[in-house]
C-alpha cells in the first residue's frame, strides 16, 4: 500500500466516532484495524498497542490514536 492511503480506512472510522469518543472518552487510546475497533479505550498508550496485537496480531498494521476533540499542537523551539 503506497503511504498515502496508509491508515486511510482507520482514519475514516475515527473521524466517524470523533464526537462520541471525545465526550465518552476524552484522552483515551484506542486502537483501530480497517473498520474494526479493539475492545475498550486506554489510558495509555502501551496498554491500547497491547490489546491491538492482541486482536489484530504482529502481523498486521493498525493504527493507535489517541481520543481529542482537536489535535493537540506541540511547539519546540
Amino acid at each position: 500500500m503506497d503511504s498515502a492511503g496508509l491508515f486511510s480506512e482507520e482514519l475514516r472510522v475515527f473521524e466517524l466516532h470523533r464526537q462520541e469518543w471525545s465526550r465518552s472518552h476524552p484522552g483515551q487510546f484506542v486502537a483501530i484495524q480497517g473498520d474494526a475497533v479493539a475492545e475498550g479505550f486506554f489510558s495509555t498508550y502501551t496498554d491500547a498497542l497491547k490489546a491491538g496485537l492482541k486482536r489484530f496480531g504482529v502481523r498486521n498494521e493498525f493504527l493507535v490514536k489517541q481520543v481529542w476533540m482537536t489535535e493537540p499542537v506541540y511547539c519546540v523551539s
